[in-house]
C-alpha cells in the first residue's frame, strides 16, 4: 500500500521535494526527499507514511481502507480529537475525518517540516460547541515528530494513534508500558502488565503509568522502533487478532499480524486548553 502513495500523479509540484496527488477522493501531500519518503492526506492531516531512506516503511497501512470523503482511514496516524473512543460521534472525534489546509511548509537537507491547520466550522458546532484552532505540526527526516496543538477554552481527550508496521505479531514485544492498564477487551477493568507485552489475540489496553519511551522490539524484521511520548498521561496498545480482524470490512483478515499500535494518548486525564496555554500531544518515531 505504502508504494503505491509514490507513484500517483502528481497534480501540483509545491516544492522541489512536496508534491500534491490524489488518492481516490483524498488530496494527498507526498514527500520524496533524499532522506525520507512520507504522505500526508489533506483529510484529517492524517500521516499515511513515513519511510527514512534505506529503511522498511515505518507505518502500516490497510490495504482495505478506502480513501472517501469524510471517512476515517485505516492505518497511518490518525488523529483522534476532540475525544477519544465512542465518547461522542463519530468515534475518536471529527479531526481524522474533515479536511485541513497546509498553512506553511519548509525543508532543508535533513528533511521537511509541515504544518496543517483545522478551525471550527458550522459543521464542527453540531458536534462539539466550542471554538478551537487545532495545529498538526510534522517533522519527517531520519525521525518523525508529530506535535498537535489545541488553542481555545474546553476540555478534551485525544490520541495520536498510530499503526506500526512489523514482521509478525507474534515475534513482536512491546516494553516501557508501565504495569497499570485498563483492559478495554475485559470492560475497562483495570489490570497489572509484568514485563513487556507480548499479543496473543485481541489486545486493546490503556496504559496510565507508561514509561516516556516505548519500545516495539520487532524479532521478525530485526528492529527497534522506538516511540517517545510528550505531554500525554497514557500509551494505548492495541491489536485486533484474528477473530476481530476478520470482522473488519477495511482490514484484510489476516492483516492483524503485520501491525501494531503504540498510540500517545490523553484518555484517562482529559487536557485543558485555555487562550494562553494551549494544550499540546507530541510523539517521535525513529529506529534502531
Amino acid at each position: 500500500m505504502t508504494a503505491k502513495l509514490f507513484t500517483l500523479p502528481v497534480l501540483t509540484q509545491i516544492t522541489p521535494v512536496i508534491s500534491q496527488r490524489q488518492i481516490d477522493e483524498l488530496p494527498v501531500l507526498v514527500i520524496t526527499h533524499p532522506k525520507v519518503r512520507a504522505a500526508i492526506t489533506l483529510q484529517g492531516a492524517h500521516l499515511l507514511a513515513f519511510q527514512p531512506t534505506g529503511e522498511e516503511p515505518v507505518l502500516w497501512m490497510s490495504s482495505e481502507s478506502a480513501f472517501k470523503t469524510g471517512v476515517a482511514i485505516r492505518g497511518g496516524v490518525p488523529i483522534c480529537w476532540p475525544w477519544f473512543g465512542p465518547a461522542g460521534k463519530p468515534s475518536h472525534g471529527f479531526a481524522r475525518n474533515l479536511p485541513w489546509e497546509l498553512t506553511s511548509h519548509h525543508e532543508d537537507e535533513n528533511g521537511v517540516e509541515l504544518v496543517l491547520t483545522l478551525k471550527e466550522s458550522a459543521e464542527t458546532r453540531e458536534l462539539w460547541p466550542h471554538d478551537f484552532t487545532l495545529t498538526a505540526r510534522f517533522r519527517l527526516g531520519k525521525e518523525c515528530h508529530i506535535e498537535l496543538e489545541s488553542a481555545g477554552d474546553f476540555e478534551t481527550t485525544s490520541a495520536l494513534h498510530a499503526y506500526f508496521n512489523i514482521g509478525d505479531i507474534n515475534k513482536v514485544k512491546v516494553s516501557g508500558l508501565g504495569k497499570s492498564f485498563i483492559d478495554k477487551v475485559d470492560g475497562g477493568k483495570t489490570a497489572q502488565q509484568n514485563g513487556d507485552l507480548t499479543f496473543n489475540g485481541q489486545t486493546d489496553r490503556i496504559f496510565t503509568q507508561a514509561e516516556a519511551t516505548s519500545m516495539i522490539v520487532d524479532g521478525a524484521l530485526n528492529r527497534t522502533l522506538v516511540i517517545q511520548h510528550h505531554h500525554n498521561s497514557d500509551v494505548v496498545a492495541w491489536n485486533p487478532g484474528a477473530e476481530l480482524s476478520v470482522s473488519m470490512k477495511d482490514m484484510a483478515d489476516d492483516s492483524y499480524k503485520t501491525m501494531v499500535c503504540v498510540e500517545t494518548a490523553a484518555v484517562s486525564a482529559p487536557q485543558k486548553s485555555t487562550p494562553a496555554a494551549p494544550a499540546k500531544l507530541a510523539m517521535t518515531i525513529s529506529q534502531r
